[in-house]
């Protein structure tokens, strides 16, 4: 599938400040599952950012902003072809052991009656790991779409999408679902990271910039688990930065903090 991306945000420096800089981990990588055709990052002092290969193998911009006024819009524009390798990464040259993300931080901490159940179990690895999704669903309640109510059908997983008298109750974000998912994960021994990215197609209570977990087997190398939608990632999917939580692999990040980052437009869409 060939996907353009449009994304622009804004923040807005402390006021007063003398220096600033912004972190940028907006740049996606080719690799098995996406292509990159085209893919553009523009904010004031672009030109002159640091551009490296952060420790957690994303392409990263450093921008220096000498006293900022007032707010800084960040446009990403972008086209990628993504193929359905039904969640499998694999392994990709250059990144971290991946007993990195073994490492357990205050926002992946899990409650044992997530992955108590399954210690000691006997199955294989991606069996617990899909066990595991479909528990966080259990726990949190899942995006009822096409895809996911035949998944969770096949997998006996109850909905709680719905509220009393059939109305729809919000789910959390797709955040929450990631980090459970990946502390559960980790309690059991199982390198797991998070990963940001953009989904096409997003459907009512998703968001377009999306996030989702993925989980370490030594046969397979890195598989994608996406437990709000209740499904390995799919084409639909835009692989965008990975980390250990949401702190490490946010978009931007901007020292000093000021009033924090806000979407001003996020379009995803399947291109002809």
């Amino acid at each position: 599938m060939r996907i353009a991306i449009y994304h622009q945000m804004s923040v807005t420096p402390s006021a007063g400040s003398a220096h600033a800089v912004l972190q940028l981990l907006l740049t996606p990588q080719s690799g098995p599952t996406q292509k990159i055709e085209s893919w553009s990052l523009d904010v004031a002092g672009i030109g002159n950012a640091g551009r490296f290969i952060d420790a957690f193998g994303n392409g990263a911009h450093l921008v220096n902003q000498s006293r900022p006024e007032g707010e800084l819009l960040v446009t990403v524009k972008g086209m990628v072809e993504t193929t359905d390798r039904h969640g499998v990464l694999g392994r990709v040259g250059g990144e971290p052991v991946p007993a990195l993300y073994k490492r357990m931080t205050a926002l992946t901490k899990a409650p044992v009656t997530l992955y108590g159940k399954f210690r000691g179990s006997k199955d294989s690895r991606i069996d617990v790991l899909h066990a595991l999704m479909a528990r966080v669903g259990e726990m949190l309640g899942v995006a009822e779409t096409a895809e996911t109510q035949t998944q969770m059908a096949a997998d006996g997983v109850q909905s709680q999408s719905q509220g009393q008298g059939g109305t729809t109750k919000a789910l959390p974000p797709a955040s929450d679902y990631a980090h459970a998912f990946i502390g559960a994960a980790r309690a059991l021994d199982i390198p797991a990271r998070y990963v940001t990215g953009y989904l096409v197609d997003a459907e009512v209570g998703q968001t377009a910039f999306h996030a989702w977990a993925e989980a370490y087997d030594e046969a397979l190398g890195w598989i994608g688990f996406d437990p709000l939608l209740q499904l390995c990632p799919t084409d639909r999917h835009v692989r965008l930065a990975a980390g250990l939580d949401a702190l490490g692999a946010q978009p931007v990040r901007i020292v000093p903090a000021g009033d924090g980052v806000k979407d001003v437009l996020v379009s995803v869409e399947a291109a002809e």
